[in-house]
């Protein structure tokens, strides 16, 4: 495992984290113990030193699970990260009210890193009313935190305020081949660096976008002869960048652990060329052509209220335009129309709970009718249609 080094405090890193969002579930949707704590324990085996959750991950049991997972030696192994959900703050005390509940349900006196979670302008523009820094030099000082940090979602000039206002240790931020010029991008990062402010990386590959890449992707990173997966380019492409401390991967099997671990102990700064790029942009142009949205599946736009699945809507959409629209029909049905419970997207009322959470800024109440539309089968289309029409006479 690479080795890494966050800036200032001088604290050993592992090049990839574990992050705690996408652990294995059962089949009713809670997560799978077992395999959770197993494989969160064979990725620190494997060198892992950094491990990522928050407080709504999986329903808000994620953090109950890390917290079970490092029991018996593995806790002191690594750098703990947690984040506080800003959305739920709406008083100066709730936040070490939230910080203990926590700390509770991680079953340790302190963590390394605390971010507050998924900042953008507004967001954080709420957060200094409520005097949030007082907030952190409290608990630094209860030693409850170690690292003062924040995880980031919208535009580079929000992040540039952020960034200078008060003094982090540590930014999280949303990066990958397909988000070089959104969000933070390649520039944020670069002056996190010059800043000593240690770069942890989110949606590495855009949710799955960069695993299942449509044919002319595929074709362009096999033509470079690296015999490297569409995966691992993405993944190779952040390590290349010497700001970015370390990579966070929802692993959730352990062939992915050991894949991710393998190729995060070749992979070097500065290991790529000028014709590595260029690959990389003609993948990224045939990743783009194809996509119809730019979902990374996070779910922090669930549950809705109405119960629609709003990220395996968008997954079995872009399907259709990566793998071939039987296969992202296919997929819906199972996914979506066979459940006990269904989750069609004709169920939302368009309260723009979903979109208010959104990081990406989908305009989710638009685009899931649009999807659901071109993912039913014609006959559905046509009875839909005439229920319409019959409705409006």
């Amino acid at each position: 495992m690479l080795k890494t080094m966050f800036p200032r405090i001088e604290r050993e890193s592992s090049a990839l984290g574990f992050g705690c969002m996408r652990l294995p579930t059962t089949a009713d949707g809670r997560i799978d113990e077992a395999k959770a704590v197993e494989m969160i324990r064979r990725g620190i085996d494997r060198g892992v030193r950094y491990v990522d959750t928050a407080y709504p991950y999986h329903g808000g049991e994620s953090e109950r699970l890390v917290g079970k997972a490092l029991k018996d030696g593995y806790r002191d192994r690594v750098l703990l990260a947690t984040k506080l959900p800003c959305w739920a703050v709406n008083t100066h005390e709730d936040m070490m009210r939230i910080l203990d509940e926590q700390l509770e349900k991680l079953q340790v006196d302190h963590v390394d890193f605390y971010l507050l979670h998924a900042l953008g302008k507004d967001r954080y523009h709420k957060m200094k009313e409520l005097d949030f820094m007082s907030f952190m030099e409290e608990a630094l000082r209860q030693g409850k935190i170690r690292y003062p940090a924040f995880s980031f979602h919208d535009d580079y000039a929000a992040f540039h305020e952020i960034l200078h206002d008060y003094d982090w240790t540590m930014c999280q931020v949303q990066m990958n081949i397909l988000d070089d010029e959104n969000q933070a991008c390649v520039k944020g990062i670069q002056e996190a660096g010059r800043l000593g402010v240690g770069v942890v990386v989110m949606e590495p590959l855009r949710g799955g976008k960069l695993v299942d890449v449509p044919a002319d992707a595929r074709e362009a990173f096999s033509a470079s002869g690296r015999g490297w997966s569409p995966a691992e380019w993405g993944l190779r492409w952040l390590w290349d960048q010497p700001e970015v401390t370390c990579v966070l991967s929802g692993m959730n099997s352990l062939g992915m652990v050991e894949e991710n671990c393998r190729v995060a102990g070749e992979a070097r700064v500065g290991e790529l060329g000028e014709a590595d790029f260029a690959t990389l942009e003609r993948a990224k142009e045939a990743i783009n052509a194809s996509m119809r949205v730019g979902c990374t599946g996070c779910g922090y736009c669930m549950p809705c209220p109405r119960g629609v699945d709003i990220p395996a809507l968008f997954r079995c959409y872009n399907h259709m335009y990566t793998e071939g629209k039987n296969a992202g029909r296919s997929e819906y049905w199972q996914t979506v129309s066979l459940r006990k419970e269904r989750a069609f997207a004709r169920q939302c009322v368009g309260c723009g709970t979903c979109e208010r959470h959104c990081p990406q800024g989908i305009a989710i109440r638009e685009q899931i009718h649009i999807a659901d539309r071109e993912l039913r089968p014609l006959p559905w289309r046509i009875a839909g249609d005439v229920a319409r029409a019959w409705a409006v006479r």
